[in-house]
């Protein structure tokens, strides 16, 4: 009876007659569409067959591809397509089951069309929103076998490129159908990062040897907007914008290693393209976690190859680029910590040759010449990082790279290598270049919170160094920080302007805060600008950049007493040129004369004090006609014609003090002042930059000096301090403190001792001579308004005011009225 029920096709199943009438007798004529609504209609009308149609669809494709019946095989996915769009009811599940497999069966084909039709047919599933979830389904082998297909290396290029796509799609589709499913496999899991990451960068990489190989772009058409790589790419982004905040590690490992594995560092073009991909595509709010990842990646590299360290830097560079303000999170110190310990590490490698300290002389050339574009690298880092930071996360960097800086005599020695004096030279000047970077474009209203003297301080030490190199990197330093409108280039040369307006600087009233910075700090800076004028290792650079300095000084944060200063400290220059006493070369001493020149004909033009600059513009034209290489433009040009020596330079071409003094004390001006010879101080600062040994000093002179008269300075003579002096202090303070210590002792016995009695009479007296003085404070600050009917005279000689009513008070007739 069975065998007769299987023959019989009216006694089949309803639900397999309606599966057999969508297959014609000719697979070219195609789906049966007038039997495909009617199985669609049955599906919906009794979904708890749509499990047994999907099995049975399953069973009829699996048996048409082992016969190689292709036709039916298209024609039975095309009606699963449809079956799929049109059900959504609970049962759907289990008809997912069924579709699934067949997928796999036409993926695990080696058909290059079958492969594609199945990868197309889950694209379509991929799409579709599920209204219930599914607790079971498992996309593991479809993730392995979208990225083989992404690896295809069939022969024929165009079916080649066809299944990459396909490879990519589908993993497009696994990616939509997982991502935002808790209850699917989690596909951010590193055995899926590590198939999906390396898959579609692997088509992003191919895709640029192609374009690179193309003829023309004027071949672009419809058909290109649809190669690997610009679907890879669109793919990726997908995949990345999806990321949460604890995925983004696990989609980024994937790349690091990948760029690893193939040695992309060092081409840069190809890892950079990557992670702009990468910062474009996640979450804002994540960008700190890509920028933590690749300074991990950095000092995991750090005994890697000159190249491949500077092609993670670069990276680096264009992340912290493309980042918002803030990108660098919560740690930030720890980002330019990296960077400083990558820069330290460089110059050790650098100067050893080698990564484990061994000197290896065949490869020292080249790899010095590597480290130094690392180093250069790392620099312009730090300063594209601080950049994106407000104003005081960049003071707080500028600190903590100044701390890392070895100052002379504090620290000398690098203290992880035993590179030595050239190994600390080069870690200064590196940190040096690395904070030009940090405060390039730095701009503050209060410099005396943006400029404290624990990073002030250490940083004018190296402008006393016998180094020129780091002389300029501090006097750059410094040009950035005072500069607040962008006045710098406008002093770029060094010459005698007749109309200073042609410059069009920038000027503002000083500030409070100025003003305060200025008392604290500028003595300070002219003596630094003093001291680095009588360098004799200083050269045309120097000297321009001391210029800028001293016009930014006076048109940022001058005053009438710092204007005073700064035409004192000009005067002193011209002094220093002078001075037979000091072993400087002919060409610094005409350079010094010039930079005074220079200033002195910019301050009076900012004074606007005519006779001042009368006076100024005088010494000029005698210079012009009888000594031209004291000024500026015969002094600073690249082969300058000077005298073999300096001796006879007096009279009319030197500016001088008295008659300065003379010509803006009737301006108004501090006459007691200018008067006065500026003259540097010097301080144990100067023997510890000369990294000199406490042995050469015989003894301390230390200079107090009274500000307690604006108008007039007075030096109280130098105290010196030998072994006696030092003796009897210790032996004084000793005894005072034993008289302090009796004292006190009293002072107590009499409170505990003594009756009531004479304590509250002993307080009361104390009281009462509180009072008189209080009295007579109140009597000479405190006096009545003036009142018509006159004064009388105190018994002290003076005139005091006498407080009459109002109504006895007389009144001329012509206030009455």
């Amino acid at each position: 009876m069975t065998g007769v029920c299987g023959c019989c096709g009216a006694l089949r199943p309803r639900y397999k007659r309606l599966v057999d009438n969508i297959f014609p007798e000719d697979p070219e004529d195609g789906l049966v569409k007038a039997n495909m609504e009617k199985l669609t209609f049955y599906a919906l009308s009794a979904p708890e067959k749509l499990d047994r149609i999907g099995a049975y669809l399953s069973e009829r494709l699996s048996r048409d591809v082992a016969r190689h019946r292709y036709g039916y095989v298209c024609i039975a996915m095309e009606a699963l397509d449809q079956l799929l769009m049109a059900c959504h009811c609970q049962s759907i599940n289990l008809f997912v089951e069924s579709f699934l497999k067949m997928v796999r069966k036409l993926l695990e084909s080696d058909k290059p069309n079958l492969q594609i039709l199945g990868t197309n047919s889950f694209v379509k599933f991929a799409n579709i929103e599920e209204d219930t979830p599914s607790y079971h389904r498992s996309y593991d082998f479809f993730v392995s076998r979208f990225s083989e297909m992404c690896h295809s290396s069939y022969e024929d290029p165009d079916i080649r490129t066809k299944i990459r796509m396909a490879g990519i799609k589908g993993l497009q589709g696994v990616v939509r159908k997982t991502v935002n499913d808790e209850l699917q496999a989690n596909i951010w899991d590193p055995q899926h990062m590590d198939k999906i990451v390396p898959s579609l960068l692997f088509n992003l990489q191919s895709g640029e040897r192609t374009e690179s190989r193309s003829p023309s772009p004027l071949q672009a058409s419809e058909k290109e907007k649809e190669s690997p790589v610009e679907l890879t790419e669109r793919c990726f982004r997908e995949l990345l914008g999806r990321a949460a905040y604890g995925n983004i590690k696990n989609a980024v490992t994937p790349v690091l290693m990948h760029l690893d594995n193939h040695s992309l560092w060092e081409g840069k073009t190809f890892a950079v393209r990557c992670f702009k991909i990468i910062m474009y595509s996640i979450q804002s709010q994540h960008s700190h976690l890509v920028i933590q990842q690749l300074l991990g990646h950095l000092d995991a590299n750090s005994k890697n190859s000159a190249t491949v360290r500077a092609g993670i830097v670069e990276v680096l560079l264009e992340a912290a680029a493309i980042a918002a303000s803030g990108s660098v999170g919560p740690t930030v110190l720890e980002v330019f910590n990296t960077l400083l310990r990558q820069l330290r590490l460089s110059v050790d490698y650098e100067l050893t040759g080698s990564y484990d300290g061994s000197v290896n002389i065949g490869t020292k050339i080249i790899k010095a010449h590597e480290e130094r574009q690392l180093q250069e690298a790392v620099i312009r880092t730090i300063g594209s990082f601080a950049n994106t930071l407000p104003t005081y996360q960049r003071s707080e960097v500028m600190l903590f790279i100044m701390g890392k800086i070895p100052v002379p005599g504090v620290h000398p020695a690098l203290p992880s290598t035993g590179s030595g004096p050239e190994g600390t030279r080069m870690i200064q000047v590196m940190l040096l270049k690395s904070l030009v970077q940090v405060t390039a474009g730095f701009q503050t209203t209060n410099m005396l919170t943006a400029l404290p003297s624990s990073f002030l301080e250490p940083l004018l030490s190296f402008s006393l160094t016998e180094d020129p190199e780091i002389r300029l990197l501090v006097l750059q330093i410094l040009l950035s920080l005072i500069d607040r409108h962008d006045n710098t280039p406008k002093f770029s040369n060094i010459s005698i302007i007749s109309d200073i307006s042609v410059l069009k600087l920038k000027v503002d009233k000083c500030s409070r805060q100025d003003n305060l910075f200025m008392k604290k700090h500028g003595q300070q800076l002219y003596r630094h600008i003093y001291l680095g004028c009588k360098e004799q290792s200083s050269g045309r650079q120097h000297y321009e950049t001391l210029f800028a300095l001293l016009g930014l000084l006076s048109v940022e944060l001058a005053n009438e007493e710092v204007v005073v200063d700064l035409i004192r400290l000009a005067l002193a220059l011209q002094d220093l040129a002078l001075s037979t006493d000091e072993a400087m070369p002919v060409f610094n001493r005409c350079a010094v004369h010039a930079l005074a020149a220079a200033y002195l004909n910019l301050i009076c033009q900012l004074t606007t004090v005519p006779a001042f600059c009368q006076h100024i513009h005088e010494v000029i034209e005698v210079r012009q006609k009888e000594s031209p290489y004291l000024l500026p433009e015969d002094v600073f040009i690249d082969n300058p014609k000077l005298p073999s020596s300096l001796e006879k330079v007096e009279g009319e071409v030197l500016f001088l003090q008295s008659k300065i003094t003379e010509v803006l004390g009737g301006s108004g001006y501090n006459t007691d002042r200018l008067a006065t010879p500026y003259v540097p101080q010097y301080t144990d600062e100067d023997r510890l930059s000369k990294r000199k040994s406490i042995g050469e000093t015989i003894s301390l002179q230390v200079e107090v000096e009274s500000r307690n008269s604006p108008e007039k300075e007075e030096r109280t003579p130098a105290e010196e301090i030998t072994f006696e002096t030092l003796k009897n202090a210790i032996v004084d303070s000793v005894g005072m403190e034993e008289q302090e210590r009796e004292r006190r002792r009293q002072v107590v016995e009499k409170f505990q001792k003594a009756p009531f009695e004479e304590i509250a009479a002993h307080c009361g007296a104390r009281a009462t001579l509180l009072q008189s003085k209080l009295n007579q404070i109140f009597e000479i600050t405190i006096r009545p308004p003036p009142s018509p009917s006159g004064t009388i005279s105190s018994g002290y000689g003076q005139s005091q005011s006498r407080s009459v009513p109002i109504y006895e008070m007389k009144f001329p007739d012509l206030c009455v009225y």
